[in-house]
């Protein structure tokens, strides 16, 4: 796997850390990594973005983007209204592939949920993990409501032929619920698709250090890490 195309189930899962926690776990097995944000909304120019959140997380790590979009909107609205150009999937194919040629892993973080459009064409993250032939890693919320969004999720990656790796919770409680508890066992059932990681509530606010010790212990070996999702369940689940 050189090239794995992350998105999440919706906004705010806790997507970008969870790109982060991957990268930080394949650079603490030896792999040259980098991250490109297929298309970046809602930030200045001369702000950070997501890509440049995942490299100061994760320590040494390329960061780019394809393209960069003032207003926080999906990629095609939002080009549209700055009169951008549009990000089209075979941009980000290209940029991503390029990447791979001097990486061991790129991941290509989208935008939002699988089927947000890039452009007016609806191009979508979906189309980029089609023509880069890449599995998908599917960031999700923990609790209630979770199901629903991952099983469409997986189910449209199913349609379209493309390898669902598994699925990582963006950000699990201190003190879970029961949805959360039994979506452990729920989540990997409907995404048919292992379930390769849950990253602590909070572990964005980390210093980078701390960040970077601690990511391994998140993502399964799948992902180059150590974590155990039958050890998690038995112990989170009650």
């Amino acid at each position: 796997m050189s090239v794995l195309v992350i998105t999440g189930t919706g906004t705010e899962v806790g997507k970008t850390v969870a790109t982060a926690a991957v990268a930080a776990a394949a650079v603490a097995a030896g792999r040259s990594v980098a991250v490109l944000k297929a298309a970046q909304t809602g930030v200045r120019p001369d702000e950070p973005g997501d890509a440049q959140e995942v490299s100061r997380l994760a320590g040494a790590v390329t960061a780019a983007e394809v393209a960069r979009y003032p207003e926080p909107l999906a990629p095609a609205t939002a080009a549209r209204r700055a009169g951008l150009a549009p990000v089209r999937p075979r941009d980000v194919a290209e940029a991503a592939a390029k990447l791979a040629a001097e990486h061991d892993l790129v991941l290509v973080e989208g935008a939002g949920g699988l089927l947000v459009r890039f452009d007016d064409a609806g191009g979508t993250l979906a189309d980029v993990a089609e023509l880069l032939a890449a599995p998908v890693l599917v960031v999700a919320s923990a609790g209630l409501g979770t199901l629903n969004t991952t099983e469409l999720t997986a189910r449209e990656l199913r349609v379209r032929g493309l390898e669902l790796l598994g699925v990582v919770i963006g950000s699990w409680p201190d003190s879970p619920d029961l949805a959360s508890r039994c979506n452990l066992a729920d989540l990997p059932e409907v995404a048919g698709a292992p379930l390769l990681g849950a990253l602590p509530a909070g572990a964005g606010a980390l210093s980078p250090a701390d960040f970077r010790a601690a990511a391994p212990g998140w993502v399964t070996r799948r992902l180059n890490g150590a974590w155990d999702a039958e050890e998690f369940r038995e112990r989170e689940a009650g």
